[in-house]
């Protein structure tokens, strides 16, 4: 919908590169701030089985998790790790909607490809770009939602920042990229079955006269 009305501004012309990056982090950001709380409960109900059975929290659902969560630490509990969620959406968001228009553009208008072959390979290089874009900043939230006080009520990490610079200083750069192609594996089919999908709704609503 931003693209689109992006698009509309500027006279039906392809946006700028700098434009559709925008349009993404918007998008993302606010997708982020409204599913924060179910991703927090997603991650500590992941998490618990790694835990020693005495550290467990055990929700039996998310709906349970959600309620734990206010019920213990209070509502706002509920947004911990939001800025890294979002700043998470907003780079998976560019990665992916830059990407996409970018190089269907280029395989459409430079290397003549069909509409097929171009939505497929313009959504593999999506999958790619938003799996290497976000990585780094899901390692971060992940590593902020999951963490659990020790004896002395202390945290490992005192806030985004300090996760950053821990684990920069005890991995290097790459310590972020952890585990890249087995994300890569999970993030690229979504982004390209999104794409796909919203491809053949788009064209399925032209028909209609939508």
């Amino acid at each position: 919908m931003l693209t689109a009305k992006a698009s509309e501004a500027n006279e039906g012309k392809p946006l700028p590169l700098h434009q559709k990056a925008l349009c993404g982090l918007t998008a993302g950001a606010i997708g982020a701030c409204v599913g924060s709380p179910a991703d927090l409960a997603l991650i500590r109900m992941q998490a618990d089985n790694t835990l020693p059975l005495a550290q467990r929290r055990n929700y039996t659902s998310a709906f349970h998790a959600l309620y734990r969560i206010s019920a213990d630490e209070g509502v706002l509990a509920l947004w911990k790790g939001c800025g890294p969620t979002v700043v998470r959406a907003m780079a998976l968001n560019m990665g992916m909607l830059a990407s996409y228009d970018q190089s269907a553009e280029y395989m459409r208008d430079n290397l003549g490809l069909g509409e097929t072959s171009t939505v497929v390979g313009a959504s593999a290089v999506s999958g790619f770009f938003a799996a290497a874009c976000s990585l780094p900043f899901d390692y971060v939230k992940t590593q902020i939602q999951k963490m659990q006080p020790d004896a002395h009520g202390k945290y490992p990490y005192s806030g985004s920042l300090d996760c950053v610079i821990q684990t920069f200083k005890a991995g290097g750069p790459f310590k972020f990229y952890t585990g890249f192609p087995v994300y890569c594996v999970r993030i690229a089919p979504h982004v390209m079955m999104t794409w796909i999908f919203l491809n053949q709704i788009t064209k399925f609503q032209k028909t209609i006269g939508m």
